[in-house]
């Protein structure tokens, strides 16, 4: 029986394309790089802050500098970029308090600040970055926190990503996926829209 509904954070509950292009190209063209093509948005779309700056990098800059040259950065400026999925907040209203909501993400210090702002923020009962685990997604740390914290097993829980880490997420905590907008991720569920997810959820309760 199902009892709780995991969730990553870009791509699901926003449409952050935009925004982190333009924050992470901001960072590439302060040190005169060129912008990040196709291959590279779809990489930090779905990875860690640290880990992306590492594949953008790749040894042609100090990473010591660019990392505290991030430190001077405002995310909030782009916050306003990432656009709500439609039909989310009734989806979210519809699941509490019968369901247990979490977000696991591989967003960092943004994370809490991205909920705020959309006002989202009390919307879900656990929120895991990869700031509160040692190891964040594709490995599987963060669901463990999630189910040990609510006392659940895998078979009691779904998470809803969009991403290939997020499909190997899911597979190594046990997980049924539920692919948010990506027919081609190898998934339990298939999702194009929060419209639709209501009847998936009665389904499965």
């Amino acid at each position: 029986m199902l009892k709780l509904v995991g969730f990553d954070c870009d791509g699901v509950l926003f449409d952050s394309r935009q925004a982190n292009i333009a924050f992470y190209n901001s960072i590439l063209e302060h040190f005169g790089l060129p912008p990040m093509g196709p291959e590279a948005v779809d990489y930090v779309h779905s990875h860690t802050f640290r880990s992306s700056l590492e594949y953008l990098f790749q040894g042609r800059h100090d990473l010591k500098e660019v990392f505290n040259y991030c430190r001077t950065l405002d995310y909030r400026t782009f916050i306003p970029l990432m656009v709500e999925e439609p039909h989310l907040r009734e989806f979210l209203r519809f699941l509490r308090p019968r369901f247990f909501t979490a977000l696991a993400t591989n967003r960092t210090t943004t994370t809490h600040a991205v909920l705020r702002y959309h006002g989202l923020d009390d919307m879900f009962d656990l929120v895991v970055s990869a700031l509160d685990v040692k190891r964040p997604k594709p490995h599987p740390e963060s669901f463990w926190r999630i189910l040990e914290h609510f006392g659940l097993k895998p078979a009691e829980a779904i998470y809803i990503g969009d991403s290939k880490v997020d499909e190997e997420f899911a597979r190594n905590a046990g997980v049924a996926l539920v692919a948010y907008r990506n027919p081609n991720l190898a998934a339990d569920y298939y999702l194009d829209s929060f419209a639709a997810a209501f009847s998936l959820i009665e389904k499965l309760a």
